[in-house]
Parts: C-alpha cells; sequence; structure tokens
C-alpha cells in the first residue's frame, strides 16, 4: 500500500515537475472534484489554471492545446484550504521568547502594530501544515496591556520568501474575559476603552488629507462592501505630524490612526467573544458605529443567539472543539454549536483560536469532519460535506472580503489546488499535490525528515538514546 501510494504521489509530481518552469496553463483532469463552495463533490471533475489563476472547474470543462495535463487518477480534488484564525509563522517556541512575536508585553503600541514583519516563511509550522493542504492563513497577534492586538495578515504557505496575501487585512480585538484583563479587570472597561478608541480615531479622521496606502486619500462610505486592495488602506506611517489632537487623548498617534480604516469601514475587525452576552455587546457596537465591518471569533455560546447574530449580518469563525466548559464564558459550549448557527443562518467559518494555533492547523480537515459525523449522533447538530470543506476553505476567506481571491476553485481565483489520496475530510488522508498560485509545492518537512531518517536507520546511525 505505502509503495502503491509512493508512486502515484511521485507520477503526479513529476508529471507537473517536467515542464513546471515553462507551464502556464495547467489541467487537473479525471478528479474527484470539490469546489469548495458549499457544493457537493463533481466526479470526474476538470480544473483549468492560467498564469496562477483558476480559469475554469467543473465537469465540462475543455482541456486547451499544450496545456500541461495533470491526471488526478479520480483522487480527490480540492481548492487550497485556508485556517481561519491562527498564529502560524510569528511563533515556534511559546516559551522562548525570542522565537514568539505573538504578543509585545513591552511596548508602548497596540492597534497599530502590523504582523507582516514577524512572519517568518520558513517557520517549521508553515511547511507542516502545507503539506496538509494548508495554503492561506489568517494570522492575528496577540493582545498586551490593550485590548487590541494589532493588525492582522493573511499569508500563503508557500515555500519562499514572499508569503503576504494581503497586509493589514484586519484589526484584531480582545474582549470578553480577556479583554476585560487587559482592559483593568472588567467588562465595562474594555467597552469604555473600545468608544473611546473609536473616538480618538474619529477626531484624528475629521482632519482632511489624511494619507492613505500610497499617498491617496479617499473617503469610506458607510456600508461599503468592496475588497479594499492593500494599497487603499490607511497606513499609521504615513501620517503627518501636523495633525492637532486633544489633551485627553490615551491612543499613541500610530495606535489612532491604525483605528481610522476600521471606524471607516475599510479594514475588517476581528472581535473575540465566548460568552453570548458579549456576542450581543459586540453586535450592539454596530449599531452605534455602523461602518464596523464586524467579524465574531470564538462565539462558544453563539448557537444561543444565532438568530441575533444572522440578523446583523456578521459573519462567525468558530473553534470546533469547543464542546466542554472550559471557563466561565463557555458554560454554553457544545459542539453542535457550528452546525447551529450555520441553521439559523450565520455564515459560520472555522478557525483555530485558543487551540494551539500556531502549530495545530493541519487538524482543520479532522474538525471539519468531525462536523459532519456529529449528524449521524441521535440529539447532535451536523453538517453536509460540501458545507464542512467551505468552512476550512472558501467562508474563511469570504470573512475578510477575499472570497473573490481564494478558498474556491470558481473562475478568477488564485490557483491553490490539492490532490488528495482520499476523501480530505478523513484522519488517513493526505495531499499528494499541492499547488499554490499554480506553483507546485514541496510536501516534505521537518517532521518526514525526521521520519525517513530513523525509520530505517542501524543501530550506529540512531542518537545515543536509542543505543542498546
Amino acid at each position: 500500500m505505502k509503495r502503491t501510494f509512493g508512486r502515484i504521489a511521485a507520477a503526479l509530481l513529476l508529471g507537473l515537475a517536467a515542464s513546471a518552469a515553462s507551464a502556464q496553463t495547467i489541467a487537473i483532469t479525471g478528479g474527484k472534484l470539490a469546489l469548495g463552495d458549499g457544493s457537493e463533490p463533481i466526479e470526474g471533475g476538470t480544473v483549468l489554471i492560467r498564469d496562477g489563476r483558476v480559469v475554469a472547474a467543473g465537469g465540462n470543462v475543455a482541456v486547451p492545446p499544450g496545456a500541461e495535463t495533470i491526471d488526478a487518477g479520480g483522487k480527490w480534488v480540492t481548492p487550497g484550504l485556508v485556517a481561519g484564525l491562527s498564529r502560524v509563522g510569528i511563533v515556534e517556541v511559546d516559551a522562548v521568547d525570542a522565537t514568539n512575536d505573538v504578543q509585545a508585553n513591552g511596548s508602548p503600541f497596540s492597534a497599530a502594530i502590523d504582523v507582516v514583519p514577524a512572519v517568518n516563511p520558513r517557520a517549521a509550522a508553515i511547511a507542516i501544515s502545507r503539506s496538509a493542504g494548508i495554503t492561506r492563513a489568517l494570522v492575528a497577534p496577540g493582545t498586551a496591556r490593550s485590548i487590541f492586538a494589532g493588525q492582522g495578515a493573511v499569508i500563503d504557505l508557500g515555500a519562499d520568501m514572499e508569503p503576504i496575501t494581503r497586509a493589514r487585512a484586519f484589526q484584531f480585538v480582545e474582549l470578553g474575559e480577556t479583554g476585560a484583563g487587559e482592559a483593568g479587570g472588567s467588562r465595562a472597561a474594555a467597552y469604555v476603552l473600545f468608544r473611546n478608541a473609536l473616538r480618538e480615531a474619529r477626531d484624528l479622521n475629521r482632519f482632511s488629507g489624511i494619507p492613505v496606502g500610497r499617498g491617496t486619500t479617499r473617503t469610506a462610505r458607510a456600508n461599503d462592501q468592496r475588497d479594499f486592495p492593500l494599497e487603499e488602506v490607511p497606513d499609521a506611517r504615513l501620517l503627518g505630524s501636523a495633525v492637532e489632537r486633544s489633551d485627553d487623548v490615551l491612543l499613541t498617534r500610530f495606535d489612532a490612526a491604525a483605528l481610522v480604516p476600521v471606524l471607516n469601514g475599510q479594514q475588517f475587525l476581528l472581535v473575540h467573544v465566548e460568552r453570548a452576552s458579549d456576542i450581543l455587546q459586540v453586535l450592539a457596537l454596530k449599531q452605534e458605529f455602523p461602518s464596523l465591518r464586524l467579524v465574531l471569533v470564538g462565539a462558544t455560546e453563539g448557537w444561543t443567539v444565532a438568530d441575533r447574530i444572522a440578523a446583523a449580518g456578521v459573519p462567525v469563525i468558530a473553534n470546533a472543539l469547543n464542546d466542554l466548559p472550559s471557563t466561565f464564558e463557555q458554560l454554553a459550549a457544545t459542539q453542535s454549536n457550528v452546525a447551529r448557527m450555520q441553521s439559523a443562518g450565520v455564515k459560520v467559518s472555522l478557525g483555530m483560536i485558543n487551540n494551539d494555533e500556531s502549530r495545530q492547523l493541519r487538524l482543520s480537515t479532522q474538525n471539519a469532519g468531525n462536523l459532519v459525523a456529529l449528524g449521524r449522533i441521535p440529539g447532535a447538530s451536523g453538517i453536509s460535506w460540501g458545507q464542512a470543506l467551505a468552512m476550512i476553505s472558501s467562508r474563511p476567506a469570504e470573512a475578510i472580503g477575499l472570497g473573490g481571491e481564494i478558498g474556491s476553485l470558481r473562475e478568477g481565483r488564485r490557483g491553490d489546488v490539492v490532490i488528495w489520496d482520499g476523501d480530505p475530510l478523513e484522519n488517513g488522508s493526505a495531499p499528494l499535490l499541492v499547488l499554490i498560485d499554480g506553483v507546485r509545492q514541496p510536501l516534505d518537512n521537518r517532521q518526514t525528515r525526521l521520519r525517513d531518517r530513523y525509520r530505517t536507520a542501524t543501530e550506529g546511525q540512531l542518537p545515543k538514546a536509542y543505543e542498546r
């Protein structure tokens, strides 16, 4: 079985590698194709990629002459998976400060912190996650001395030194128990801090001519839901020093400037809350600040107020594993949370918040598969296979306005494709081939190299601890 697996993988990889350097068009044919948009798989489907973008995908796609063809041979073909909330690439060992860039405990800055300079594309967890079919990830900083953690990014997990898909994609905020602690000890203090911060951003924004992106200016409309290119998101570093501010400000100039795009609806605001009452407080903020583009993260008790979340049109990035009352803000925890929110009309995707979000992105498929299996348990609520795949592919992308770029195999999306040796939501399945932007990616990593090194090693080649 292992030899057969190896031959299939080698054939797929070699078939693409033969002319990967010059090929502009790639056709993956004969696969069990899942588009990642919530629909069910298509037998004998084809994906056509040209210049790193999906041209077509479906059951009746013609392969143009001269295309590099990869016969998937009935194997599962999906879009590259998107990690809904992670800290991959910004930490190696949690307890070793030199390798941990999640939070800046001694910094005077909060909202202005941009996670991009900390992302290490050579972090071990990136290669491990890539070999598990993860091709993109939302990366969020952590809070320290403020409810505002800073500006998160969307990255690709390619084997190169250019990982950033979109910088400053969102601002990450901690409310609930963690936010209360960061704000001085109570939830009430956290919300006062939040409102005061937006007031300071509003005051700063009143001055005309605030530079955004590459020196241009624009005014956001309250309900503008389009995707903002990177160059249109205001950058705190470009603010002129001559802007006058009142004497009672609490934020640094950079932090206040970083919140201007949040206030204007140009930048998504990801808010981590778990308790139902906290969720409702966050939804109320949208009534007070209608331009906020809110995304709830966590939402363990979301099922109890799912109708309110759905009515507000706020997406949720949930943790599929929160099924025990591990904290006082998760007393209503149930693994049926995701399916119940989905049934109420909430747009739900899956993330790894508070669940080893730096290293265990590979568990995304297992978590999604578990939600499908729940549908077979009496009294539990599950979801369909297509919905589960969407929650780890297109749904996280849509939650932050990148649904037109990544997460599915619809026309025009980036050419992130994975060929699997079996059902990707089953524990025993693994990728045979991973493309990011149409480029084949290596599937080896530190774990596989250690496995291969010691699997057949003789006694003299083993470490001292293994000697007899």
